[in-house]
């Protein structure tokens, strides 16, 4: 009897000890910064971009910041009118010459918006 309490207590303490932890621990969250975007961008100018990767990004919405889900929408309706992906494997380019243009445009607004927002935190 006195070995059964102790098995039933240690496994009481076990299991009790286990789900104060799952009960305690925090939902990890991905939180897309400015700088993920940029690499983005900067990944589908230079054509080394896969379509996982774009769409990790770009179809996952950006609730802290208004601004930047602003831009994540924008590059997403950009690929959508001037992308393709499986032009990749035929050895063309992701964007149309279009496409490419609007992305880079957004790629400096977003990049100009980050430096500014920086500069005004320091200060």
């Amino acid at each position: 009897m006195p070995l059964f309490l102790l098995v039933l207590g240690i496994c009481v303490l076990l299991f009790g000890s286990v789900l104060a932890i799952l009960m305690l621990a925090r939902t990890p969250r991905y939180r897309t910064e400015p700088s993920h975007l940029l690499d983005l961008f900067d990944k589908a100018l230079d054509e080394s971009l896969s379509e996982g990767e774009w769409n990790a990004i770009i179809n996952y919405p950006i609730r802290h910041d208004d601004f930047l889900d602003g831009v994540r929408r924008r590059a997403r309706h950009i690929m959508d009118e001037h992308g393709r992906f499986g032009r990749m494997s035929r050895g063309r380019p992701l964007l149309d010459k279009t496409g490419g243009e609007e992305l880079s445009a957004l790629r400096d607004h977003l990049q100009a918006h980050t430096r500014l927002r920086e500069q005004r935190e320091k200060r």
